[in-house]
Formats: structure tokens, C-alpha cells, sequence
């Protein structure tokens, strides 16, 4: 139910640009190239996350799929794949077409989600109207052989049209989490017939979540005092949306990989809540997270001090400390997961070269 909720929450208040646009930065630094600041608590000003390489580098050169399979999708629907050469793979996080190409299979996906804004896939024709809402008749004009979904983009009358119209439909797991990208992965491949491709791609997957987390706690203060209380804030400020993400968001995994103090969790907020004013300045987040565009909808930091005046009285607005990420990235949780973490990393204990 969080996760739906969120999810409601994104599709709702999404930008509608159907230009196609990069909305994935790269040219960012590592953190194994950065020097940590001494304290990252009394740094002020704030700071932009962004990957230091964004291309997409597929595990295997354009793996043939072992076709027919069938799969029990999140669902309990045996689903069987006949044909993989045409595909689509759409939710609200862009995350499953960016597993697609990262197996080798990118020449075969047919058009994209909004979220899907890696360079790549630009060139693929929008199946999603009004933010995140499916087309229909923008998906049946593209005539998928298979499309690999899961329940975070609706209506779902448009999935039970494909179905009806003879496509098969695998709808995954919407959970998003670091944990959970490997299986993530290997759920994709599993559902395209390229099982082999999809182990190897989970595999460096979690191998490259596991380097990066040994890197990241080798900066993180080792007293939790000294730790970065940190929350997420997500914000449409043209439409007064302001609400904090919590528990079960995925925004309370990426605090906690990412060596900080996950203040929504520490005072038990579920999923996600509009903003309370008294909560906001009680919690002294050090650092506020938030998407890019939602930053820029409120006006940047100023428009943000001046909309939400809690965020003025938290040692996080006092600083001006205010970390800002891609929207199709910070929370999209796949084969970027490692890359994601790592950024973050550097905007927060190197935002000097950030």
C-alpha cells in the first residue's frame, strides 16, 4: 500500500513534457577521486548529485533470447513469452527499460516511459500521457511482442487492454530497493529468456553495490552523533505539494546506504505524509534531499526557504543545505543502484567537488 501510495503520488505530480530531453546528468566525480570534507555537518551550501558516467554499458552484446518461456509474474500470472524482438518495459522510476539495455537488448525496445531519459532511449517514441498514464493507443500503435511493467504506472485498464489484445504482460514487484535491485534484474531477464545475461548482470550489479557501500562507510563519520540526519522532501511547488518520504519510500533505504541518519524512520513516518511544519523542524534534518525538477518547481533554495519557512528553522535551511538529484534517478534502484549511492556520496561529503 506505501508503495502504491507513492507511486500515486509521483504520477500525479510529474512534469508533462513529451520533449525529449536528458534528464540523466553524467560528468560527475567519484567518490574514490574526491577528498571528504573534515565535517560534513558544518559544510553550507547546497549541492547536486550527479553520476560521473550515465551511458548505458551492457553486460552482454545482444544476447539471444531462449524463447518460448513462462514466468509467475508478482501477480501469480503465468505469462509466456513467445517473441522478444519488439519490447516495452515502462514504470514510474524508468529503472526496466535502463535493466533492458544494460542486458544487451536495447536495439529491441520500442519506445519509453517519461522517466526513461537516459541518452539511449531518447529516440524512442512516449507510450505515457499526462506525466505517468499509459496510452493504449500509443502502445498498441508500437505493437510490443512483450511488455514487462509493474503497478506503479495505470490505468490498469491499459494493461488488461494488452492482455486482451493477445500481448503478453509481465508485471513485476514495484518495490524498489538497494537490496532488491539484483532480483530486480534477474526478474527482467528472466521474463525476456535471457536468464544467463540477467546473472551476470545482477551479479556486477551487487558487486558494484557492495564496493561502493565499502567506500561510502570509510567516509561516514564512525560516531553516529556526527552523522547527517537527513529527509527526503518531495515538492511540486506549482501544484503546493510538499510531503516527506518515509519508511517503505525507498528514500529510507538510499539515507541509510548512504551512511546517514534516515530522520523519517527514526520518528516512525510511514510511507509518505504532506510536510508538518512542527514535525519538520523538530526532526533538525542536516540535509534535505529532493529531485531536481521538484527543487526548481518551489525556485530553487530561496523559492524553498521562502515557500516552506519550516526548512528555514532546521540546521539543513539555516545552511542552505540542500541536496538536489535527476528525478529519473535518485530513486530508480536497478543497474544504476551503485552509481546512484556513489553520486549522492560525493554531493554529500565532498560537495565541494560536486
Amino acid at each position: 500500500m506505501v508503495l502504491l501510495v507513492v507511486a500515486l503520488v509521483l504520477v500525479g505530480c510529474s512534469p508533462t513534457s513529451t520533449t525529449p530531453q536528458a534528464q540523466t546528468p553524467d560528468g560527475g566525480r567519484l567518490l574514490a577521486d574526491v577528498t571528504p570534507v573534515p565535517d560534513p555537518r558544518a559544510w553550507s551550501g547546497p549541492s547536486t548529485a550527479v553520476l560521473a558516467e550515465s551511458a548505458v554499458v551492457p553486460v552482454v552484446d545482444r544476447p539471444t533470447p531462449t524463447l518460448p518461456t513462462t514466468v509467475t509474474d508478482t501477480q501469480g500470472t503465468a505469462v509466456t513469452v513467445t517473441d522478444a524482438s519488439r519490447i516495452l518495459a515502462l514504470d514510474v522510476y524508468g529503472s526496466l527499460s535502463r535493466i533492458v539495455f544494460e542486458l544487451g537488448l536495447g536495439d529491441d525496445v520500442v519506445g519509453r516511459d517519461v522517466s526513461s531519459s537516459y541518452a539511449e532511449v531518447l529516440d524512442r517514441p512516449l507510450v505515457t500521457t499526462g506525466g505517468h498514464d499509459l496510452s493504449g493507443e500509443a502502445i498498441l500503435e508500437l505493437a510490443p511482442t512483450v511488455v514487462v511493467t509493474d503497478t506503479t504506472l495505470g490505468p490498469w485498464d491499459v494493461v488488461l487492454q494488452l492482455r486482451d489484445a493477445g500481448i503478453p504482460v509481465v508485471v513485476l514487484d514495484p518495490h524498489r530497493d538497494i537490496v532488491t535491485a539484483p532480483d530486480l534484474v534477474q526478474a527482467v531477464a528472466d521474463a525476456l529468456g535471457v536468464p544467463d545475461a540477467g546473472r551476470q548482470l545482477a551479479q556486477r550489479t551487487q558487486d558494484a553495490i557492495d564496493a561502493t557501500t565499502e567506500q561510502i562507510a570509510a567516509v561516514v563519520p564512525p560516531d553516529p552523533a556526527d552523522r547527517l540526519r537527513i529527509v527526503f522532501l518531495y515538492a511540486r511547488g506549482q501544484a503546493g505539494v510538499y510531503y516527506l518520504f518515509g519508511e517503505g519510500s525507498g528514500a529510507d533505504a538510499l539515507i541509510t546506504a548512504v551512511g546517514g541518519v534516515d530522520v523519517a524512520g527514526e520518528i516512525g513516518w510511514q510511507g509518505m505524509k504532506p510536510v508538518s511544519d512542527e514535525g519538520l523542524v523538530a526532526a533538525r534534518p542536516d540535509v534535505i534531499l529532493m529531485m531536481t525538477d521538484g527543487l526548481a518547481s518551489v525556485g530553487g533554495v530561496d523559492g524553498l526557504l521562502e515557500q516552506v519557512p519550516a526548512v528555514a528553522q532546521t540546521p539543513a535551511g539555516e545552511n542552505r543545505r540542500i541536496v538536489d538529484m535527476a528525478d529519473a534517478t535518485v530513486l530508480s534502484f536497478g543497474a544504476t543502484t551503485a552509481a546512484v549511492l556513489d553520486a549522492l556520496a560525493v554531493a554529500l561529503y565532498a560537495p565541494d567537488a560536486s
